[in-house]
Protein backbone atom coordinates (compact mmCIF):
# COMPACT_ATOMS: atom_id res chain seq x y z
CA UNK A 1 0.00 0.00 0.00
CA UNK A 2 2.69 2.49 1.01
CA UNK A 3 4.69 1.72 -2.13
CA UNK A 4 2.05 3.45 -4.25
CA UNK A 5 1.24 6.38 -1.94
CA UNK A 6 3.12 8.97 -4.02
CA UNK A 7 1.23 8.08 -7.21
CA UNK A 8 -2.14 8.13 -5.44
CA UNK A 9 -1.18 11.39 -3.69
CA UNK A 10 -0.57 13.26 -6.95
CA UNK A 11 -3.72 11.88 -8.60
CA UNK A 12 -5.83 12.62 -5.52
CA UNK A 13 -4.57 16.20 -5.28
CA UNK A 14 -5.32 16.85 -8.95
CA UNK A 15 -8.80 15.37 -8.55
CA UNK A 16 -9.46 17.72 -5.64
CA UNK A 17 -8.37 20.74 -7.67
CA UNK A 18 -10.71 19.71 -10.49
CA UNK A 19 -13.73 18.28 -8.65
CA UNK A 20 -13.58 19.58 -5.09
CA UNK A 21 -15.45 18.26 -2.09
CA UNK A 22 -18.10 15.68 -3.08
CA UNK A 23 -21.26 16.86 -1.34
CA UNK A 24 -23.07 13.62 -0.70
CA UNK A 25 -24.37 11.88 2.39
CA UNK A 26 -21.84 9.09 2.17
CA UNK A 27 -18.78 11.32 2.35
CA UNK A 28 -16.41 9.59 4.81
CA UNK A 29 -16.15 12.64 7.08
CA UNK A 30 -19.92 12.66 7.49
CA UNK A 31 -19.90 8.96 8.25
CA UNK A 32 -17.18 9.50 10.86
CA UNK A 33 -19.23 12.35 12.32
CA UNK A 34 -22.32 10.16 12.49
CA UNK A 35 -20.32 7.40 14.19
CA UNK A 36 -19.07 9.91 16.77
CA UNK A 37 -22.64 11.04 17.50
CA UNK A 38 -23.86 7.47 17.99
CA UNK A 39 -20.88 6.46 20.11
CA UNK A 40 -21.15 9.56 22.28
CA UNK A 41 -24.79 8.82 23.13
CA UNK A 42 -23.96 5.18 23.89
CA UNK A 43 -20.88 5.92 26.02
CA UNK A 44 -22.62 8.61 28.05
CA UNK A 45 -25.27 6.05 28.99
CA UNK A 46 -22.73 3.35 29.89
CA UNK A 47 -20.19 5.35 31.92
CA UNK A 48 -20.88 7.23 35.17
CA UNK A 49 -21.96 10.86 34.82
CA UNK A 50 -18.99 12.08 36.84
CA UNK A 51 -15.92 14.01 35.68
CA UNK A 52 -13.82 10.84 35.85
CA UNK A 53 -16.47 8.75 34.15
CA UNK A 54 -16.82 11.26 31.32
CA UNK A 55 -13.05 11.34 30.77
CA UNK A 56 -12.94 7.52 30.53
CA UNK A 57 -15.91 7.63 28.14
CA UNK A 58 -14.05 10.18 26.02
CA UNK A 59 -11.00 7.91 25.95
CA UNK A 60 -13.20 4.99 24.86
CA UNK A 61 -14.56 7.18 22.06
CA UNK A 62 -11.03 7.87 20.82
CA UNK A 63 -10.13 4.18 20.76
CA UNK A 64 -13.31 3.17 18.91
CA UNK A 65 -13.24 5.94 16.31
CA UNK A 66 -9.51 5.65 15.57
CA UNK A 67 -9.75 1.87 15.28
CA UNK A 68 -12.75 2.04 12.95
CA UNK A 69 -11.28 4.89 10.88
CA UNK A 70 -8.14 2.88 10.22
CA UNK A 71 -9.64 -0.61 9.91
CA UNK A 72 -12.25 0.22 7.25
CA UNK A 73 -9.84 1.60 4.60
CA UNK A 74 -7.33 -1.17 5.38
CA UNK A 75 -9.92 -3.86 4.67
CA UNK A 76 -11.16 -2.11 1.52
CA UNK A 77 -7.66 -1.69 0.12
CA UNK A 78 -6.65 -5.23 1.07
CA UNK A 79 -9.52 -6.53 -1.05
CA UNK A 80 -8.67 -4.10 -3.89
CA UNK A 81 -5.04 -5.25 -4.03
CA UNK A 82 -6.23 -8.85 -4.27
CA UNK A 83 -8.21 -7.90 -7.37
CA UNK A 84 -5.63 -5.66 -9.10
CA UNK A 85 -2.98 -3.14 -8.13
CA UNK A 86 -4.42 -0.51 -10.48
CA UNK A 87 -7.80 -0.77 -8.75
CA UNK A 88 -6.16 -0.30 -5.35
CA UNK A 89 -4.16 2.73 -6.51
CA UNK A 90 -7.34 4.24 -7.95
CA UNK A 91 -9.21 3.74 -4.69
CA UNK A 92 -6.26 5.23 -2.75
CA UNK A 93 -6.35 8.29 -5.02
CA UNK A 94 -10.10 8.71 -4.52
CA UNK A 95 -9.70 8.48 -0.74
CA UNK A 96 -6.91 11.06 -0.87
CA UNK A 97 -8.98 13.47 -2.93
CA UNK A 98 -11.98 13.20 -0.61
CA UNK A 99 -9.95 14.29 2.41
CA UNK A 100 -8.03 17.19 0.86
CA UNK A 101 -9.94 20.47 0.99
CA UNK A 102 -8.10 22.83 -1.37
CA UNK A 103 -10.93 23.52 -3.82
CA UNK A 104 -13.74 23.52 -1.26
CA UNK A 105 -11.80 25.92 0.97
CA UNK A 106 -11.16 28.21 -1.99
CA UNK A 107 -14.77 28.05 -3.22
CA UNK A 108 -16.30 28.81 0.19
CA UNK A 109 -13.91 31.66 0.98
CA UNK A 110 -14.35 33.19 -2.48
CA UNK A 111 -18.08 33.36 -1.78
CA UNK A 112 -17.13 35.88 0.91
CA UNK A 113 -14.97 37.75 -1.59
CA UNK A 114 -17.71 38.03 -4.21
CA UNK A 115 -20.30 38.93 -1.56
CA UNK A 116 -18.19 41.88 -0.49
CA UNK A 117 -17.35 42.86 -4.07
CA UNK A 118 -20.79 42.56 -5.61
CA UNK A 119 -23.24 42.48 -2.70
CA UNK A 120 -23.94 44.17 0.61
CA UNK A 121 -22.18 43.99 3.96
CA UNK A 122 -24.98 41.68 5.11
CA UNK A 123 -24.20 39.33 2.23
CA UNK A 124 -20.58 39.28 3.35
CA UNK A 125 -21.55 38.54 6.95
CA UNK A 126 -23.81 35.70 5.86
CA UNK A 127 -21.11 34.21 3.64
CA UNK A 128 -18.36 34.35 6.25
CA UNK A 129 -20.66 32.93 8.94
CA UNK A 130 -20.61 29.67 6.97
CA UNK A 131 -16.86 29.19 7.44
CA UNK A 132 -16.09 30.69 10.88
CA UNK A 133 -17.22 30.02 14.42
CA UNK A 134 -17.17 33.61 15.69
CA UNK A 135 -20.10 36.03 15.81
CA UNK A 136 -20.34 37.85 12.49
CA UNK A 137 -23.30 40.20 13.00
CA UNK A 138 -21.16 43.17 14.01
CA UNK A 139 -18.28 42.69 11.57
CA UNK A 140 -17.44 45.42 9.10
CA UNK A 141 -15.79 44.78 5.72
CA UNK A 142 -12.33 44.64 7.30
CA UNK A 143 -13.49 42.23 10.00
CA UNK A 144 -15.20 39.96 7.47
CA UNK A 145 -12.09 39.90 5.29
CA UNK A 146 -9.82 39.13 8.25
CA UNK A 147 -12.08 36.27 9.33
CA UNK A 148 -11.97 34.74 5.83
CA UNK A 149 -8.19 35.09 5.53
CA UNK A 150 -7.67 33.56 8.97
CA UNK A 151 -9.88 30.61 8.04
CA UNK A 152 -7.94 29.99 4.83
CA UNK A 153 -4.64 30.16 6.70
CA UNK A 154 -5.67 27.96 9.63
CA UNK A 155 -7.39 25.35 7.48
CA UNK A 156 -4.38 25.00 5.21
CA UNK A 157 -2.80 23.00 8.01
CA UNK A 158 -5.54 20.55 8.99
CA UNK A 159 -7.48 20.62 5.72
CA UNK A 160 -4.63 20.42 3.21
CA UNK A 161 -1.15 19.79 4.57
CA UNK A 162 -1.82 17.36 7.43
CA UNK A 163 -4.00 14.94 5.41
CA UNK A 164 -1.35 14.86 2.64
CA UNK A 165 1.42 14.43 5.22
CA UNK A 166 -0.25 11.48 6.92
CA UNK A 167 -1.25 9.96 3.59
CA UNK A 168 2.37 9.79 2.46
CA UNK A 169 3.74 8.26 5.65
CA UNK A 170 0.85 5.91 6.40
CA UNK A 171 -1.38 5.71 3.33
CA UNK A 172 -5.17 6.07 3.49
CA UNK A 173 -5.22 4.19 6.80
CA UNK A 174 -3.23 6.83 8.69
CA UNK A 175 -4.95 9.65 6.82
CA UNK A 176 -8.36 8.41 7.97
CA UNK A 177 -7.15 7.91 11.53
CA UNK A 178 -6.00 11.54 11.46
CA UNK A 179 -9.36 12.70 10.07
CA UNK A 180 -11.10 10.70 12.79
CA UNK A 181 -9.05 12.55 15.42
CA UNK A 182 -9.66 15.89 13.70
CA UNK A 183 -13.41 15.29 13.45
CA UNK A 184 -13.64 14.27 17.10
CA UNK A 185 -11.93 17.49 18.12
CA UNK A 186 -14.32 19.57 16.02
CA UNK A 187 -17.34 17.82 17.57
CA UNK A 188 -16.42 17.19 21.21
CA UNK A 189 -13.21 19.15 21.85
CA UNK A 190 -14.88 22.15 23.50
CA UNK A 191 -14.10 23.71 26.86
CA UNK A 192 -17.72 24.04 27.96
CA UNK A 193 -19.73 22.27 30.64
CA UNK A 194 -20.82 19.49 28.31
CA UNK A 195 -17.43 18.58 26.86
CA UNK A 196 -14.76 19.82 29.27
CA UNK A 197 -14.27 16.25 30.51
CA UNK A 198 -15.72 14.09 27.75
CA UNK A 199 -13.76 15.86 25.00
CA UNK A 200 -10.55 16.56 26.92
CA UNK A 201 -8.48 13.71 25.47
CA UNK A 202 -9.82 14.24 21.95
CA UNK A 203 -8.70 17.87 22.04
CA UNK A 204 -5.26 16.94 23.42
CA UNK A 205 -4.81 14.19 20.84
CA UNK A 206 -5.69 16.62 18.04
CA UNK A 207 -3.03 19.02 19.34
CA UNK A 208 -0.49 16.18 19.24
CA UNK A 209 -1.55 15.00 15.78
CA UNK A 210 -1.23 18.53 14.37
CA UNK A 211 1.95 19.53 16.21
CA UNK A 212 4.42 18.61 13.47
CA UNK A 213 2.14 19.19 10.44
CA UNK A 214 1.15 22.71 11.53
CA UNK A 215 4.78 23.80 11.82
CA UNK A 216 5.76 22.27 8.51
CA UNK A 217 2.66 23.83 6.94
CA UNK A 218 3.79 27.24 8.17
CA UNK A 219 7.18 26.73 6.51
CA UNK A 220 5.47 25.64 3.28
CA UNK A 221 3.48 28.89 3.26
CA UNK A 222 6.71 30.84 3.71
CA UNK A 223 7.99 29.15 0.52
CA UNK A 224 4.65 29.78 -1.20
CA UNK A 225 4.96 33.50 -0.41
CA UNK A 226 8.16 33.64 -2.46
CA UNK A 227 6.60 31.71 -5.36
CA UNK A 228 3.45 33.89 -5.36
CA UNK A 229 5.32 37.17 -5.28
CA UNK A 230 4.33 38.04 -1.72
CA UNK A 231 6.76 38.92 1.06
CA UNK A 232 8.73 35.76 1.82
CA UNK A 233 10.95 37.72 4.20
CA UNK A 234 7.89 39.04 6.04
CA UNK A 235 6.33 35.58 6.17
CA UNK A 236 9.46 34.12 7.77
CA UNK A 237 9.83 37.01 10.23
CA UNK A 238 6.23 36.89 11.49
CA UNK A 239 6.21 33.08 11.47
CA UNK A 240 9.16 33.07 13.86
CA UNK A 241 7.75 35.86 16.03
CA UNK A 242 3.99 35.29 16.24
CA UNK A 243 3.39 31.58 15.63
CA UNK A 244 2.47 31.02 19.27
CA UNK A 245 0.06 33.99 19.55
CA UNK A 246 -2.94 31.72 19.99
CA UNK A 247 -4.54 29.62 22.73
CA UNK A 248 -3.89 26.57 20.56
CA UNK A 249 -0.23 25.56 20.11
CA UNK A 250 -0.88 24.94 16.42
CA UNK A 251 -3.44 27.40 15.02
CA UNK A 252 -1.19 30.46 14.72
CA UNK A 253 1.59 28.65 12.84
CA UNK A 254 0.02 29.11 9.42
CA UNK A 255 -1.81 32.33 10.30
CA UNK A 256 1.51 33.93 11.17
CA UNK A 257 3.06 32.94 7.84
CA UNK A 258 0.09 34.33 5.88
CA UNK A 259 -0.04 37.56 7.90
CA UNK A 260 3.65 38.14 7.28
CA UNK A 261 3.40 37.25 3.60
CA UNK A 262 0.54 39.71 3.03
CA UNK A 263 2.01 42.29 5.44
CA UNK A 264 -1.24 42.64 7.35
CA UNK A 265 -2.38 42.09 10.93
CA UNK A 266 -4.69 39.19 11.75
CA UNK A 267 -6.39 37.79 14.87
CA UNK A 268 -7.06 40.08 17.82
CA UNK A 269 -10.24 40.30 19.91
CA UNK A 270 -13.38 38.51 18.68
CA UNK A 271 -16.89 37.70 19.88
CA UNK A 272 -18.09 34.12 20.29
CA UNK A 273 -21.70 33.44 21.30
CA UNK A 274 -22.05 37.05 22.46
CA UNK A 275 -18.94 36.99 24.66
CA UNK A 276 -15.79 39.00 23.91
CA UNK A 277 -12.58 36.98 23.88
CA UNK A 278 -9.36 38.96 24.09
CA UNK A 279 -6.78 37.44 21.75
CA UNK A 280 -3.30 38.62 20.75
CA UNK A 281 -2.75 39.94 17.25
CA UNK A 282 -0.68 38.18 14.60
CA UNK A 283 1.48 40.18 12.20
CA UNK A 284 2.12 43.88 11.70
CA UNK A 285 -0.36 46.33 10.15
CA UNK A 286 2.08 47.46 7.48
CA UNK A 287 -0.94 48.12 5.28
CA UNK A 288 -4.71 47.92 5.88
CA UNK A 289 -6.57 44.67 5.34
CA UNK A 290 -8.49 44.76 2.03
CA UNK A 291 -10.91 42.44 0.25
CA UNK A 292 -8.25 41.36 -2.28
CA UNK A 293 -6.40 39.69 0.60
CA UNK A 294 -8.92 36.84 0.39
CA UNK A 295 -7.81 36.17 -3.18
CA UNK A 296 -4.13 36.51 -2.22
CA UNK A 297 -4.56 34.11 0.72
CA UNK A 298 -6.16 31.58 -1.61
CA UNK A 299 -3.22 31.82 -4.01
CA UNK A 300 -0.88 31.09 -1.11
CA UNK A 301 -3.06 28.13 -0.06
CA UNK A 302 -3.24 26.56 -3.53
CA UNK A 303 0.44 27.17 -4.19
CA UNK A 304 1.29 25.74 -0.77
CA UNK A 305 -0.70 22.62 -1.61
CA UNK A 306 1.20 22.17 -4.85
CA UNK A 307 4.55 22.62 -3.12
CA UNK A 308 3.50 20.13 -0.46
CA UNK A 309 2.55 17.46 -3.01
CA UNK A 310 5.78 17.98 -4.98
CA UNK A 311 8.02 17.72 -1.92
CA UNK A 312 6.18 14.78 -0.34
CA UNK A 313 5.99 12.84 -3.62
CA UNK A 314 9.72 13.27 -4.29
CA UNK A 315 10.73 12.35 -0.73
CA UNK A 316 8.41 9.34 -0.71
CA UNK A 317 9.66 8.09 -4.09
CA UNK A 318 13.30 8.42 -3.02
CA UNK A 319 12.55 6.55 0.21
CA UNK A 320 10.86 3.69 -1.64
CA UNK A 321 13.73 3.44 -4.15
CA UNK A 322 16.28 3.33 -1.33
CA UNK A 323 14.34 0.66 0.57
CA UNK A 324 14.04 -1.43 -2.60
CA UNK A 325 17.79 -1.13 -3.14
CA UNK A 326 17.40 0.60 -6.50
CA UNK A 327 19.44 3.63 -5.46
Amino acid sequence: MLKYSAIALVIGFILDLIIGDPRCFYHPVRLIGKAIEVMEKFLRKVFPKTPGGERVAGLALIICICAASGLVPWLILKLCFQVHTALAVGVMAIICYQFVAVKSLKVESMKVYYSLKNGTIEDGRDAVSMIVGRDTQGLDERGITKAAVETIAENFSDGVFAPLFYFVIGGPVLMLVYKGINTMDSMVGYKNDKYINFGRYAAKLDDVANYIPSRLAGLILVLAAGVCGESMKGAWRIFKRDRYNHASPNSAQTEAAVAGALQIQLAGNAYYFGKLYEKPTIGDAIRPVEVEDIRRANRLMVCGGGITVAILAVLHTLTVLILLGII
